[in-house]
């Protein structure tokens, strides 16, 4: 993928909404296109947490380990979904595994670099900060209604 297309496709997508065309711009010199296979496990709970992740094509699931049961299935992000957050809070490590279920496209953009961009630029950072929390909070939610549902079956 071009410059021009990563470029594209960030001023398009939700989480970039709001932000400078010129910052975007910037931010492109470290976001890269990147491929997964299907059952590619993109990052693991534990592990550093160095990008985020902005989905284009295919499907991931967000899983949690359980020692007696294996991996669990938390919920399932597409194109168009933000995979990753913990990029952005210390101690920057992953809090679960992701793993490509179809043959997934995202662009990768360098977490190290983006934070450094935010302090540099702050209403980049607060523009981020505010579109990282709605992200999170759609996740609890959803995370809260999957947990009622199993407790009322």
């Amino acid at each position: 993928m071009s410059a021009k297309s990563i470029e594209s496709t960030l001023a398009n997508h939700p989480f970039f909404q709001d932000i400078d065309p010129e910052v975007i711009g910037s931010i492109v010199s470290f976001a890269r296109s990147i491929s997964f296979a299907a059952g590619h496990l993109i990052f693991h709970q534990g592990e550093p947490a160095d990008r985020l992740f902005l989905i284009s094509h295919g499907s991931v699931a967000l899983e949690v380990f359980a020692p007696d049961h294996g991996p669990i299935l938390l919920m399932t992000l597409g194109v168009g979904d933000v995979l990753g957050w913990s990029w952005l809070f210390p101690p920057y490590f992953w809090h679960l595994d992701a793993r490509a279920l179809t043959p997934t496209k995202a662009i990768a953009i360098d977490g190290a670099k983006l934070r450094a961009s935010c302090d540099a630029n702050h209403e980049l950072g607060y523009q981020l900060m505010r579109h990282s929390v709605s992200t999170i909070e759609q996740r609890l939610q959803a995370a809260l209604r999957q947990l009622v549902d199993l407790h009322s079956a």
